[in-house]
């Protein structure tokens, strides 16, 4: 089952060096191991763009964007057993974070990727309907 961590955060950030060795060994690691398939760090809002539609009408807005209130720094995509798999590992990347970059303050959300005929994971268009 495949599974992404996003990792946010109500700013932007660079790692320490200490925190940036520490999960390119951690990265390393879970690459070696198979269970790894992709991660990277997103630059800030200020180099990005929004696409959106509101009132039917399509736009483009570039950064940086006044209103967000958190950032997305990075992302980390995963082939794992379990759901307590993708968590602990979450949790292992945030213990790194809080040991070697003293008060940052973040979020590492972990989804499930939807894959047609998995059981066990709700379909993500019938969930917006509810």
């Amino acid at each position: 089952m495949r599974f992404m961590s996003i990792v946010t955060s109500t700013h932007f950030m660079q790692p320490s060096p200490e925190l940036g060795e520490a999960m390119g060994k951690l990265a390393d690691r879970e690459i070696k191991a198979g269970r790894m398939l992709d991660t990277a760090g997103l630059t800030p809002l200020a180099t990005g763009a929004r696409v959106t539609i509101q009132n039917n009408e399509l736009r483009v807005i570039d950064g940086p964007f006044v209103e967000a209130k958190e950032v997305i720094g990075g992302y980390a995509l995963f082939e794992l057993q379990s759901k307590e798999e993708a968590v602990a590992l979450a949790v292992e990347f945030m213990q790194l974070h809080k040991d070697l970059m003293p008060g940052w303050e973040g979020t590492c959300e972990v989804r499930a990727i939807f894959e047609h005929g998995t059981e066990g994971v709700c379909d993500p268009l019938a969930d917006a309907a509810l």
